[in-house]
């Protein structure tokens, strides 16, 4: 469907990421607003512009139907591509690990439940849907991408071979995970909100941290420049390493060497940003506003998920894997926050570890950020990168031992 802003016209689309980004903080100021926050707004905003009909006038007169942005182009590509790999040096540029090897083990624990709740939902869902001689590979699949994001997505899509054998259904796929995203992310951003399920967790304070700021300084246009010119260098020397990584196993005589290099980006760009943070804490403390510009891309790369979402051809093509999905997720759910509330985990470390397991390790270190629960921050992409490990080896087993 055609839409009001081009697909190709990148400062226009890019301009409306970023207006979307500035309602979702403005919002935070309206009743409303503050109960569902800036994220979650964002969100809905994003799929709200790019699926709700609009009257277009058409180039030869009279009008047509489209919709205010497209469900793609350049520009989310950029956002996904340069965005979201600064997004761990921005929020981890403070993190002393000597301070917060604790909660990192607290999360540990949750999000190794969350692993557990993705293939009980699994286990349920594949039982209750009939996907005939496809199950097994759809089993592993969807275990893979909801342990540890689209990294454990790609390499269960090769090991099932579903790539190859049946690009339209794995298209499919890609599409309900990529609707769901969203739409998952926003009921985790929701549900703290709600007195009813956040009385029956354990309460603890999350707000201190050492992502925060220092209250002593404010960011100037020479800490800005710094921050952003020391997230580029360690974006820039991780990518390094991962190739020379890739190089390395190539040499071993690895299939797929770069692949399998890949999938330790986000690990390597962590432990070369915390070295730093742990053992320069002193001088990292003086640079001021990385945490804000972090927060701040962080909700331009959520309207760029929400964005992509195409409602109406997931409603007609898909319904069974909409199905399967929304049984998926919602036993995950079930198992994470009743087991979590049993064994004395707050909500937010729940919410964090489900987080970092559906999505991944960019999105959950950005919710707790706009959450303000500043001492997840860390510990969240550290349980991200570990569903980095263990997603693809439990989703093959998951593959390999379906019954069937």
């Amino acid at each position: 469907m055609e839409s009001l802003i081009p697909a190709d016209n990148n400062f226009a689309l890019m301009g409306a990421l970023f207006v979307i980004a500035g309602l979702g903080f403005l919002s935070e100021k309206t009743r409303i607003g503050a109960v569902l926050t800036g994220a979650v707004v964002a969100i809905f905003l994003a799929i709200f512009f790019s699926n709700f009909p609009v009257p277009l006038p058409a180039s030869g007169g009279g009008w047509h139907w489209g919709t205010m942005i497209p469900q793609s182009g350049d520009a989310y590509s950029f956002v996904f591509r340069y965005f979201v790999p600064l997004l761990i040096p921005l929020f981890l540029m403070k993190a002393d690990m000597r301070k917060i090897l604790f909660e990192t083990g607290r999360m540990t624990g949750a999000f190794l439940l969350a692993a557990l709740a993705t293939v009980i939902g699994a286990i349920v869902a594949f039982s209750v849907l009939d996907f005939g001689d496809l199950e097994a590979e759809l089993a592993g699949l969807f275990t893979a991408t909801y342990i540890g994001g689209s990294v454990n997505y790609a390499a269960l899509a090769d090991v099932t071979g579903l790539t190859e054998s049946d690009p339209g259904l794995i298209s499919a796929a890609t599409a309900v995970d990529n609707l769901f995203s969203g739409v998952f992310l926003a009921f985790l951003a929701i549900i703290p909100g709600v007195s009813f399920i956040a009385s029956r967790f354990v309460q603890k304070d999350h707000s201190e941290g050492d992502a925060a700021e220092d209250s002593a300084g404010k960011a100037s246009a020479l800490t800005l420049t710094i921050t952003i010119a020391y997230a580029l260098v360690l974006v820039a020397l991780a990518d390094f390493l991962t190739g020379q990584l890739g190089q390395l196993l190539a040499g071993m005589g690895v299939e797929n060497a770069a692949g399998a290099a890949g999938n330790w980006r986000y690990a390597i760009l962590t432990v070369i940003t915390l070295i730093p943070a742990t053992f320069l804490a002193g001088q990292m403390k003086k640079l001021h506003g990385g945490y804000e510009l972090g927060v701040g891309l962080a909700f331009v790369f959520f309207a760029a998920i929400a964005a992509g979402a195409d409602i109406p051809s997931l409603l007609r093509d898909a319904p069974l894997l909409l199905a399967l999905v929304t049984l998926l997720l919602g036993v995950h759910a079930i198992v994470l926050f009743g087991l979590g509330s049993l064994l004395r985990f707050s909500l937010p470390e729940l919410i964090t570890a489900s987080n970092a397991a559906i999505l991944g390790a960019t999105t959950a270190p950005a919710l707790a950020a706009a959450k303000g629960w500043k001492e997840l921050i860390t510990p969240g992409v550290l349980v991200g990168v570990l569903g980095y490990v263990i997603g693809t080896l439990i989703a093959t087993a998951v593959y390999q031992f379906w019954p069937g």
